[in-house]
């Protein structure tokens, strides 16, 4: 601990000298700013920003010439935003202490004169070769994936995302760069925003400074080692702890409930060093540039997203999804609604499908005619104020060679620049109407990492490790979440995420929490109390199991929850084979009436039996119960459900709720948004997900299309074509 402190001071040192002899890098930013996030006005954008990822570093032949071209046919298709930077450090500091700027500022110059605005990246998440020679302590000692671990791998270079992100040095040359990049452009107007680092995560790293900061960590959090050596069982093949020296590394350790905590702990990192990047540029940057971070793909299970939103300006995503005939904007709907979440607001798409996608050639399936239109509707509709590609053109070698962009490696303009252009120019007609979309939902997923992470540990559907055991298909936490998510996509009901911290669910009719089996007893009480005063939970299996600790409640299960669920069980059981339930209660038909994986032994004692499993064991138990607790009800599956069981099941929920309506009577294939514009008025999308046209009934007051300047009223059918659709926006005003 002395060694690593001794180096963390000198770095510091070595950092204040620096900066001191350095005072341009400053940059003298107002208090109002540098204290915290933009809010309000300064966040309200005009017009849809659209564009794609550029990086004219990576083109062939004459750069400058390359350049020219990409700008013109970026200005004659409509584009009015691109995102760069971040992803070569090498090129913005291709030798320690030296700088450059002139390949970037050419690009920045060339787009400002073409009218198109830039979001630069922190470029932080790939370092350069000379870094990683002079400071080979940079590069992350990485745990094995499986459950027991084993002995850190240290990384090697030559990867991306591939360093210890708390190493001194690390820290030391990140933010020299920042501060010199955020200083050259803080007062480019052409600048608009600044994207903290890449799809950031913990990248698994487990050097000794990263262990020894767990140590302090755990310190704060349970006083003494005895304490924790309590809370995490570990009397349990005698591995209690009487000095915090004793603590093992995570290298080997079985418990799970060091697994836990070191999963936060990851989590803490990350937030941590997106904090303090976003602290550094909110010195520097001029008050007309925002900041963010392009999460790479929500729900991750070491990255803490409410957390880091905090101290963003606005978030962002990179959202990917199936194409041709798996275009179906359900994975768009679930992305959106986790960000949209995070701040309650609108958010950023930084990346999205340009063409096809992969790290190899076996996923190439561009999208059909009218897809990549709809997509951008579809990412707008669900409260995205900006879409761009990943990206603008493709590139001729490495590992990204077939995540093709617009252009594909002709770099001429094609099928998917022609449509690409056709909705920038839609979106400059009418993109004042859709921005800034308000979006209020009556049902909320509840998402709990610490339970994603600790089910990963134990997983109820793995392959056993025993050899006689029956294996399992892969079915877990987030799988659940994705069932659950789409049933309410399916049945076109708008739904938002909360969380484990979340300080009031009472905004929500219907709260939906996915196998809550780590939770503290506060939370459950919330719960409780949210079913006593009137709201409707669904509940799945495993939920209320384990304490905070990942430590079993010494109580009948579901603990805390039992008053409010109406029942108890004490055993369980996995599924060796699907069941089905008995009499078919939901009427799905046999082939979906089934459950799988896991089946709790339910004891109802007020609660109702609403469906019992189909099995001369199994089948005394019920399957799925419901409870009327005060004014609200609990609804309990005990097991997992198909998917057309869970749309069902759910179904009757929100009818009982009072949110059924004519959309969910909409024509397959059609998906059904709302949302209310900045000028005040009600906008209704609705989608084609189809090769066939549909004709969804309008049920809203009178409005008007805004692609096709056509009238609609209520009850009138809407003719909308394969992979298209129609914006209704109505023509009054709400009061």
């Amino acid at each position: 601990m002395a060694e690593m402190g001794l180096i963390t001071l000198v770095s510091r040192l070595v950092t204040a000298l620096f900066f001191l002899l350095t005072p341009t890098l400053a940059c003298g930013q107002t208090a109002a700013r540098a204290a915290g996030v933009k809010t309000g006005p300064d966040l309200d954008f005009p017009n849809v920003l659209y564009g794609a990822a550029y990086y004219n570093e990576y083109m062939p032949g004459d750069q400058v010439a390359r350049l020219e071209k990409d700008v013109a046919l970026m200005k004659a298709a409509g584009l009015n935003v691109v995102r760069m930077g971040e992803s070569t450090w090498s090129l913005w500091e291709p030798e320690d202490w030296r700088f450059e700027y002139a390949w970037i500022d050419r690009v920045v110059e060339a787009m400002a004169k073409a009218g198109l605005k830039v979001i630069l990246g922190t470029p932080t998440y790939s370092i350069p070769a000379w870094m990683a020679h002079q400071h080979p302590e940079i590069l992350a000692d990485r745990i094995p994936p499986g459950p027991f671990g084993g002995k850190a791998v240290p990384s090697v270079y030559g990867l991306r995302q591939n360093m210890d992100t708390d190493s001194p040095a690390y820290r030391f040359y990140a933010e020299r760069l920042i501060r010199h990049i955020v200083a050259h452009y803080k007062d480019n107007p052409t600048v608009i925003g600044w994207q903290l680092d890449n799809e950031t995560s913990s990248y698994d790293a487990a050097n000794r400074d990263v262990f020894i900061g767990f140590q302090h960590y755990l310190e704060k959090k349970f006083h003494t080692p005895e304490q924790l050596s309590k809370a995490w069982f570990l009397n349990y093949w005698g591995e209690d702890l009487h000095t915090w020296e004793d603590l093992p590394t995570r290298e080997g350790t079985i418990s799970t409930s060091y697994k836990l905590e070191w999963t936060r702990w990851s989590q803490m990192r990350v937030t941590d060093f997106l904090k303090w990047q976003a602290a550094l540029v909110r010195e520097c940057t001029g008050p007309h540039q925002f900041i963010t971070t392009d999460f790479g793909g929500m729900m991750r299970h070491d990255v803490n997203e409410e957390a880091i939103a905090a101290v963003l300006d606005v978030p962002a995503d990179n959202i990917y999804h199936g194409s041709q005939d798996r275009y179906d904007g359900a994975r768009q709907g679930m992305q959106a609604d986790f960000t949209r979440s995070l701040k309650h607001g609108n958010f950023l798409v930084t990346e999205t499908n340009a063409q096809s996608t992969d790290w190899s050639s076996a996923f190439q399936y561009p999208p059909y005619d009218g897809q990549l239109r709809e997509d951008v509707y579809t990412h707008v509709a669900n409260g995205a104020n900006m879409v761009e590609y990943w990206h603008w053109a493709s590139i001729a070698a490495g590992q990204e060679t077939y995540w093709k962009g617009i252009l594909s490696h002709d770099l001429e303009p094609n099928r998917e620049y022609k449509e690409m252009s056709g909705t920038a120019h839609e979106l400059q007609r009418i993109g004042s109407h859709i921005v800034g979309l308000t979006i209020k939902n009556e049902v909320a997923i509840l998402w709990s990492r610490d339970s994603a992470n600790a089910i990963g540990f134990m997983p109820f559907t793995s392959t056993s490790t025993i050899p006689w055991e029956p294996g399992h298909a892969n079915a877990g936490y987030d799988s659940l979440v994705q069932q659950i998510h789409r049933a309410l996509y399916d049945l076109n009901i708008g739904s938002d995420f909360v969380f484990p911290e979340s300080q009031d669910f009472s905004a929500y009719k219907v709260l939906l929490v996915p196998a809550l089996y780590i939770s503290d007893d506060q939370l459950l009480e919330k719960i409780s109390n949210y079913v006593k005063n009137g709201g409707r939970v669904v509940m799945t299996f495993k939920s209320g199991f384990a304490n905070e600790n990942s430590a079993v409640r010494w109580v009948r299960a579901p603990g805390p929850l039992r008053e409010a669920a109406g029942f108890s069980y004490q055993e369980f059981s996995n599924l060796e084979h699907p069941l089905a339930l008995k009499g078919d209660p939901f009427q799905v038909g046999s082939a979906d009436n089934q459950v799988s994986y896991w089946a709790e032994f339910l004891i109802s004692e007020h609660a109702k039996p609403v469906a019992f499993y189909d099995h001369s064991f199994f089948g005394q138990w019920p399957a799925i119960t419901e409870n009327q607790y005060g004014s609200g009800t609990l609804t309990y599956e005990g097991t997992y459900l198909s998917d057309p069981l869970q749309k069902a099941v759910l179904r009757q929920v929100i009818e009982k709720a009072g949110l059924a309506g004519t959309d969910q009577m909409a024509p397959a294939g059609v998906h059904v948004q709302h949302g209310v514009n900045k000028m005040g008025k009600r906008i209704h999308y609705y989608f084609n997900y189809s090769a066939a046209e549909v004709r969804p009934k309008y049920s809203y007051a009178a409005g008007t299309d805004l692609l096709t300047g056509t009238s609609a009223s209520n009850g009138q059918e809407l003719a909308i074509g394969p992979w298209n659709l129609a914006i209704v926006e109505e023509n009054s005003a709400l009061r």
